[in-house]
């Protein structure tokens, strides 16, 4: 049953190991695409924000990261998210510990989620908010899910953020992204002033709002799909500085005339000029996550059958379907099918040794709608599994 609600519309309701689920119950919750193989994986688009959230919702008043992170998620186009309460917004607790799932790890009661936020960690001292991000891009990349790195208040122009960056390279990861400036907006505790808030909560509510209505392989950005209960971000960027910062692999948050403001900007932090990457694209990142993801959970009855050809042949058909429909979408460059995508599933992705240990492996390439080259990943599946592995893509 729907709980206390902590603004029109919203509500929040426990669920097991401490962690408690938020649903927009005025609106629909949204499919995170998925068609494969028969119907909607019927998993909604989710964010995760970690900090303290004790007084998240009784006071109001009392504005905390995580609360107004939260907030935003849903002002910005969100519609279901999980949330981890934690005592105190600190390294440690963030973190968790795997054994006793805590913090980051009581999400393994979660079946699915696919954008992390914590809000809380910008206001860590260095080396603990390197230490809870790197922990969390660990944890995404185990979970096929995405993070959104906030930075902290004291990082305030363009040259701040840069040096930032460069203290912070260990944090560069394929499955994270980080945005500059953070936002600002109106201070609930004194009317008529504003305040700077971490961008992770409105960011994830912008996903969100850009996967149901474009796609996960669409930038989350632009003019579009503005930012909304934003005044203003909290530095105004010149172009100069925001071509400088994307080469660097961070995203700008933008004012454009007439459209508020935007994000300008989807590269992962894996996404520096030199040297290239195949992962340089949010977008990109996210569509093959998004793809692993959905042909795991299609073909786990391979494990089942014989491992020979009659089985590989109907792999190669069920995702060949599920990747044509997602053509049919516009989810991949290419005028033809063969241009856009190609599956292999047989001798040529196995080895006898992995048939007869019953591992069927799966390869797809896609080519993303930017960059225009061919990406690959690997999605395995194998008999007597008691739990199901969470496998990065390679």
């Amino acid at each position: 049953m729907p709980g206390t609600p902590i603004f029109p519309g919203v509500f929040i309701e426990e669920v097991a190991t401490g962690v408690r689920t938020i649903e927009g119950v005025a609106t629909s919750v949204a499919a995170f695409v998925g068609t494969f193989p028969q119907g909607p994986l019927d998993r909604p688009v989710l964010v995760l924000s970690l900090a303290d959230f004790v007084r998240v919702f009784g006071d109001p008043d009392e504005a905390s990261a995580a609360c107004d992170g939260v907030r935003r998620f849903f002002l910005n186009g969100g519609t279901a998210a999980y949330v981890v309460r934690v005592g105190a917004a600190t390294a440690a607790a963030l973190c968790g510990a795997r054994a006793d799932g805590t913090g980051l790890f009581a999400l393994y009661s979660v079946d699915l989620f696919n954008v992390l936020c914590l809000p809380g960690a910008a206001d860590l001292p260095p080396a603990e908010l390197r230490a809870v991000y790197t922990a969390a891009a660990a944890y995404c990349e185990e979970r096929r899910a995405f993070l959104l790195v906030d930075i902290p208040e004291t990082v305030r122009d363009a040259a701040a953020m840069e040096a930032w960056i460069v203290e912070n390279e260990a944090l560069r990861h394929r499955n994270a992204a980080v945005y500059f400036p953070r936002l600002r907006v109106a201070d609930p505790l004194r009317p008529g002033q504003s305040r700077d808030v971490a961008a992770s909560g409105a960011l994830a509510g912008l996903y969100a709002r850009s996967d149901v209505a474009r796609g996960v392989w669409k930038a989350p950005g632009g003019t579009a799909l503005p930012l909304r209960g934003v005044e203003e971000p909290a530095h105004a960027l010149t172009d100069g500085e925001s071509a400088t910062l994307a080469a660097r692999g961070v995203n700008g948050l933008r004012t454009v005339l007439d459209h508020g403001t935007v994000a300008w900007g989807a590269r992962t932090l894996a996404g520096i000029d030199a040297p290239a990457s195949d992962w340089k694209y949010v977008p990109v990142r996210r569509l093959a996550l998004y793809l692993e993801e959905s042909v795991y959970r299609g073909t786990e009855w391979v494990v089942f059958e014989p491992n020979a050809e009659p089985l590989w042949a109907e792999v190669r058909r069920r995702v060949g379907v599920f990747l044509h429909d997602l053509f049919r979408q516009g989810a991949f460059q290419g005028s033809t099918p063969g241009e856009a995508y190609t599956v292999r599933c047989g001798r040529n992705t196995m080895s006898q040794e992995d048939i007869d240990r019953g591992i069927v492996n799966i390869e797809i390439g896609f080519a993303p709608l930017r960059p225009a080259e061919f990406v690959f990943i690997r999605i395995g599946q194998w008999r007597g599994a008691r739990t199901r592995p969470h496998q990065p893509i390679p």
